[in-house]
């Protein structure tokens, strides 16, 4: 190999280095921090730059997409001295590369630390019942209190989410006994309850019953005393009309006779059913006289009809 070979290569490794070290593509939701002798120069966004080669240095690189960040498991006690193990996990975004770069030496780590101790310090406000129920207002104070703290740094704390929340074992036994007994509490309630219901809707419904039932017989009784008095009325509006015919009857020619040959026949009929019903008959002697019994008849109507006028000549 000859020296100007070699010379060759040497100044084309030099200018790939060159090229190397000033031109940058930035991907999207990214950004660099470049430093120009040693400062501050320029926050690179996406796209392709040109740097100065050996006096522009891209000294750190930062993504500008919501990272989630674990907190890692620690012990917190609660209000009633109660051991728990909480971890969670943290969401963040940086906003400004620049502060980001030189806000704080490891954010992430000071960002860890700080949402340690403030969940420590949130758990310590509350017991342990009521530990589960405000979770979302312990992720609501860490949040806040990072957010605070991060603001300088350019880094943007969106939300903080408990992952678990581990008491001890036998802490957790008589909680779980605990909850199985309200539980059964409730269940016997809930029973009592539904048989009181029960016994209340039967109840009622007996007493509707009983009163549907005296209110259809009430109704029952009334109409059958209002057919009873108006079957009356029409017997006795019938009967008094009836009465009347045979009166006028007996006032015309032939009447009288007509009326001895229908008490013949009535006193025949009925005497001849009576005689059917029984075989033992105790009779009056006077029975089987015919005549006599229609003469009788027939004075008792010679005196209505002698009574009449009479009473009509008073009425008048």
């Amino acid at each position: 190999m000859t020296g100007a070979l070699v010379i060759f290569i040497a100044v084309l490794i030099l200018v790939v280095i060159i090229v190397a070290k000033t031109a940058v593509v930035v991907p999207q939701q990214n950004a660099y921090v470049v430093e120009r002798l040693g400062k501050y120069a320029a926050t690179l966004p996406a796209g392709f730059h040109v740097l100065l080669p050996f006096i522009d240095v891209i000294r750190y690189r930062h993504s500008l997409k919501e990272t989630a960040v674990d907190i890692p498991e620690q012990v917190c006690i609660t209000r009633d001295n109660v051991q728990v193990h909480v971890d969670g996990v943290l969401y963040l975004k940086v906003l400004d590369p620049e502060r980001a770069s030189y806000g704080a030496t490891d954010y992430l780590f000071a960002i860890i630390q700080l949402a340690q101790t403030t969940l420590r310090s949130e758990i310590g406000k509350i017991e342990l019942d009521r530990t589960f129920e405000e979770r979302t207002h312990i992720n609501v104070q860490v949040v806040n209190e990072l957010d605070k703290a991060t603001e300088p740094w350019g880094i943007k704390v969106l939300r903080y989410e408990i992952k678990n929340i581990n008491p001890p074992q036998d802490v957790l036994a008589a909680m779980e006994k605990q909850m199985r007994a309200e539980r059964e509490k409730r269940a016997v309630i809930l029973t009592s309850e539904g048989e009181r219901d029960a016994a209340i809707n039967t109840a009622e419904g007996e007493k509707q019953q009983v009163i549907k039932a005296s209110e259809a017989r009430k109704q029952q009784q009334i109409n059958e005393a209002e057919g009873a008095a108006e079957a009356i009325m029409a017997i006795a509006t019938a009967t008094a009309e009836g009465i009347r015919k045979v009166a006028d009857a007996i006032q015309i020619q032939g009447g009288y006779e007509a009326v001895q040959l229908r008490v013949a026949e009535q006193y025949i009929a009925q005497f001849g059913e009576l005689a059917k019903s029984s075989t033992t008959l105790i009779l009056p002697a006077s029975v089987s006289d015919v005549g006599a019994m229609i003469a009788m008849a027939m004075n008792v109507i010679g005196r209505t009809q002698a009574v009449s006028p009479a009473t009509q000549g008073r009425s008048n």
